[in-house]
């Protein structure tokens, strides 16, 4: 999926998680940060395109560990060691992006290394991806306006 559909997803689950935090802005952060982090793998993610994360590209190849709730939970688990706080905001955005990549044709190996493949049939960028995001949009800011009043 597009970046802007895991955004959309995120950031329903951060405004309804956000209630229950104590610390806000780290959450927010931490969680706006994991949504991008399993792209870092591509050349033409948002974050992949920068030269910080080339050295990346050559060890890993697209939908690999970095798409595997192995990876996501080994790091969540380090979090929580040496940065608690971060632990379950990184795990709920890094997750989610997995669940949502796992609907997608290309699909994810979510136990790497097993091989096994979890796959749907949306397209990146197709109309049911559009769709997906236009949902989530609404739902954002129906939410959103709820929190408020």
């Amino acid at each position: 999926m597009l970046i802007r559909t895991h955004l959309a997803i995120t950031i329903l689950a951060i405004l309804l998680f956000i209630p229950h935090v104590s610390v806000k802005i780290p959450f927010v952060i931490i969680a706006l940060a994991a949504t991008f982090i399993p792209d870092v793998d591509n050349m033409f993610s948002t974050l992949g395109k920068e030269k910080v994360f080339r050295f990346l590209q050559f060890f890993t190849k697209h939908r690999g560990i970095l798409h595997s709730f192995s990876f996501c939970v080994f790091a969540s688990l380090l979090l929580s060691l040496f940065w608690p706080i971060a632990a379950f905001p990184f795990f709920l955005a890094y997750a989610l992006h997995l669940f949502a990549d796992s609907f997608t044709v290309e699909g994810i190996k979510p136990f790497w290394p097993w091989p096994k493949k979890s796959s749907w049939r949306v397209r990146t960028g197709g109309r049911v991806e559009t769709s997906i995001l236009v949902f989530f949009v609404v739902i954002d800011v129906f939410v959103l306006i709820f929190l408020v009043m």
